[in-house]
């Protein structure tokens, strides 16, 4: 079982009532793996300071400390959410808000 299969909320059950809510019976569509990402925030840097930065540098981004980070599957914007460090000493995310589809 995976880390988030053992959140509450989050039980095998659940998540299948979930899953066969929006995709009936298609099986199938659960085993497809989706790449996630968290994006802190974005910069835009020409290629002269690109190439002065070293070790140390900081590169300033749009978001401020407080802001929520974006998650991405498969580059679609899907949730929103605040940065959490995990019972293992890792960085996550605790998703705060959920985008709807605009399919």
């Amino acid at each position: 079982m995976s880390k988030i299969d053992k959140q509450e909320g989050n039980s095998e059950e659940s998540k299948g009532t979930v899953l066969n809510d929006r995709f009936g019976d298609n099986i199938a569509i659960k085993d497809v793996t989706i790449s996630l990402s968290a994006v802190l925030g974005k910069a835009s840097l020409r290629v002269h300071q690109l190439l002065k930065l070293g070790r140390g540098a900081v590169v300033e981004l749009n978001h401020k400390k407080n802001d929520k980070i974006e998650i991405l599957a498969d580059d679609i914007l899907i949730a929103r959410g605040e940065i959490v460090v995990t019972e293992n000493n890792k960085v996550g995310i605790k998703i705060t808000e959920i985008i709807k589809s605009q399919v």
